[in-house]
């Protein structure tokens, strides 16, 4: 299965609007058009192109809504990308979420969002628990988990662990046969609302490496994943059937030229490692593509040269069912910026992962069985047509094939 990839164009900030720039990004249905200085056009197709760039007004309570058919607000959004992960982790997938960009092109707000215009991350939150609360199977629960983390300067961090608590080396990232790539010492909280996850959410943004650049007044230093586990509990024939599905949802720290974004110091470290790691993430997204498209079948993605890439492994050609939203800045002044995200999205649709149903042996077994019983049901409903069939005269093969299903 392929990973889905979606691009979002926002409205111009202050800054390009100071400068004057022009918007060099056209949208038609799927299709995404970037226009260079000399007005030549290069277009590129994904599942999705969401245009928020204009055609929008603010309500009463500041929710920015639609005035015309183009516009995608943050629900629009959901719709396409955030339901998908939600339905696949029902059905018992690992989902992974991400978004993509250069710094101040609009990841955090898809992600998370801000006021009334919530993100994907905490409408996903909200739907999940109203999804809970629909349910009517007194023989099935639910179990949901939420944790929290960063990674700042390669160093991998717990947000809902006060900074003073946290060890100043960060946590280990280990692989094991059982639970494959995880983060030694993360604390999962167990949740059982929406208001309780969201308290914990907000804690863990709080938290957040953040700092002030020419691009971004509050550019994200980090990279952040939300990863919230989801365990369905059924009780069958008295035995007790489990699903488990971990949704990652991954807020990526910007790329950037130090140049445009007046780093120093610090900041200009920060941005050193997050290029690191966000080159990491394409050099293995780039490896992936290449072995989908038969080439350099041998080549190993380089997982293990950044923590981002270590923890995202079942994310990126493993088992997980994978969304990736980019996003755009629209402006003429981030042209090369802009085309580099274009490559960097078109190069991930091609990447093709292998999502399992994550279920006991036991339960693996029941529901194969059924599968089996609907197809056997099937055949035989297409066999008996086909012996009733007017005027038809029934071969000796397809009696006893008949007669065999019988």
């Amino acid at each position: 299965m392929s990973v889905k990839v979606g691009v979002r164009v926002r409205p111009f900030n202050s800054r390009e609007k100071e400068r004057e720039s022009e918007c060099i990004i056209s949208m038609i249905q799927n299709q995404t058009k970037i226009k260079d200085e000399l007005g030549q056009e290069k277009t590129f197709t994904f599942d999705h192109s969401f245009w928020s760039h204009d055609g929008f007004e603010a309500t009463e309570t500041g929710y920015l809504k639609a005035v015309d058919d183009r516009y995608a607000d943050q629900q629009y959004v959901f719709n396409a990308v955030g339901k998908q992960i939600l339905d696949n982790a029902w059905e018992g997938y690992h989902c992974c979420l991400f978004a993509y960009g250069q710094t101040g092109s609009g990841k955090s707000y898809s992600m998370v969002g801000y006021g009334v215009n919530k993100g994907i991350v905490p409408i996903s939150c909200e739907e999940i628990f109203n999804r809970i609360k629909s349910n009517t199977d007194p023989d099935k629960s639910y179990e949901v988990q939420v944790s929290m983390l960063e990674i700042y300067n390669e160093k991998v961090q717990d947000l809902l662990v006060p900074a003073a608590k946290r060890p100043t080396h960060g946590l280990k990232v280990r692989e094991s046969k059982v639970l494959g790539i995880f983060v030694e010492g993360l604390t999962k909280y167990p949740v059982q609302s929406y208001d309780e996850i969201s308290k914990k959410m907000d804690e863990g943004y709080e938290n957040r490496t953040i700092g002030s650049t020419l691009m971004n007044a509050t550019s994200s230093r980090a990279h952040t994943i939300v990863t919230i586990e989801c365990k369905q509990l059924t009780m069958i024939a008295g035995k007790k059937s489990e699903k488990l599905s971990m949704i990652n949802l991954v807020d990526l720290a910007g790329s950037e030229r130090a140049g445009s974004t007046g780093a120093t110091g610090d900041r200009l470290k920060e941005g050193c490692n997050i290029n690191k790691s966000l080159l990491v993430l394409g050099n293995v997204i780039n490896a992936l593509a290449d072995k989908a498209m038969g080439k350099k079948k041998d080549v190993l993605p380089p997982y293990r040269d950044s923590a981002l890439t270590r923890i995202l492994q079942n994310a990126l050609g493993g088992n997980s069912k994978t969304v990736m939203i980019c996003a755009l800045s629209p402006a003429s002044i981030n042209y090369e910026e802009t085309l580099s995200t274009l490559r960097y999205a078109d190069r991930a649709k091609k990447i093709q992962n292998k999502a399992v149903v994550n279920e006991s042996e036991h339960d693996k077994m029941v529901r194969l069985l059924k599968e089996e019983n609907v197809d056997l049901k099937r055949m035989i409903e297409e066999l008996q047509k086909k012996l009733m069939g007017q005027g038809g005269v029934a071969q000796d093969g397809d009696k006893q094939a008949f007669m065999d299903l019988k």
